[in-house]
């Protein structure tokens, strides 16, 4: 079986356009019997997910995964359109909606999840206080724009005044509303994941395809302080947890930090695929 993954086509974004419909002509040549699209293929609102999923041209099975952007919207309705919004559309076009449905064929089977991120993945050096993560926001844009975060300065005793030099917001602070905390969201996620791997004791081999990092050993190397901040929302130590439990996992598939990486943890070959806005990739699992 020959199993074809990316991710992080980002439709909807002027400057990937082009390179996203290059890649998908690319897969259209090479074919395959599975496809697998692990997130971040267009955000909630308008057809970008329609135009870009309608271009594939493929026979076999076509299995999607959401991605953070997948729950962006203007609505405030994050947690309904990834609930029920979102893979009723995809299923209107003849996809699968992976994070549902496991995909079985012999003893080969594939999951999915998006995933989501706990803080885990938060860079000890920097000695950012929790309730920056769970805010969106460093401590140095906090204070540039006090009047919107004033609750998280009233005492700052505990930030180190290096990290009142950082300034960065993670943009999901200001597209995804889920009426839950991150936590509570990755918990329910893993829970589901962990009940389909269950089920699949049967299967000799099981991909696991997770739009976010499920490894710490998948994330880029140290950049600047506003890179290292933003590792905080690429993963979490838990996805990795519950693949591993499960010695049938053979596979690990992701995308989101856009970042190409190769490890393997135990029994689980990973693999950070490493599309992103400038450059596009797809891998190529033979099974």
């Amino acid at each position: 079986m020959r199993v074809l993954l990316t991710a992080d086509v980002h439709y909807n974004h002027p400057r990937s356009k082009p390179l996203a419909r290059d890649l998908i002509d690319q897969m259209n040549q090479v074919g395959g019997d599975v496809l697998v699209v692990v997130g971040d293929t267009a955000v909630a609102d308008g057809d970008s997910l329609e135009q870009c999923l309608l271009l594939f041209d493929f026979k076999g099975p076509k299995l999607f995964i959401a991605g953070n952007h997948e729950l962006w919207t203007r609505s405030g309705e994050s947690y309904a359109i990834y609930t029920t919004q979102r893979p009723a559309r995809v299923r209107a076009l003849g996809w699968h909606w992976l994070e549902a449905d496991p995909f079985v064929a012999g003893d080969i089977a594939i999951v999915g999840s998006v995933g989501w991120y706990d803080y885990s993945f938060a860079q000890a050096n920097l000695g950012i206080p929790l309730r920056f993560y769970r805010r969106k926001v460093s401590p140095g844009a906090a204070a540039r724009l006090s009047e919107e975060y004033a609750e998280l300065l009233t005492d700052t005793g505990d930030v180190p005044a290096h990290a009142m030099e950082i300034v960065a917001r993670w943009n999901d602070g200001g597209h995804v509303t889920l009426g839950r905390s991150d936590e509570e969201f990755l918990d329910e996620l893993l829970a589901r994941l962990d009940q389909q791997l269950a089920s699949l004791a049967h299967a000799k081999t099981i991909v696991a395809a997770i739009h976010h990092l499920p490894f710490k050993e998948l994330l880029p190397p140290s950049h600047m302080a506003q890179w290292d901040f933003a590792k905080a929302y690429l993963g979490s130590d838990a996805l990795g947890k519950c693949l591993i439990s499960y010695p049938n996992v053979r596979h690990a598939y992701c995308g989101h930090s856009h970042f190409p990486c190769e490890a393997t943890i135990g029994h689980v070959h990973a693999i950070n695929i490493g599309s992103g806005y400038r450059i596009k990739a797809f891998k190529t699992l033979e099974l």
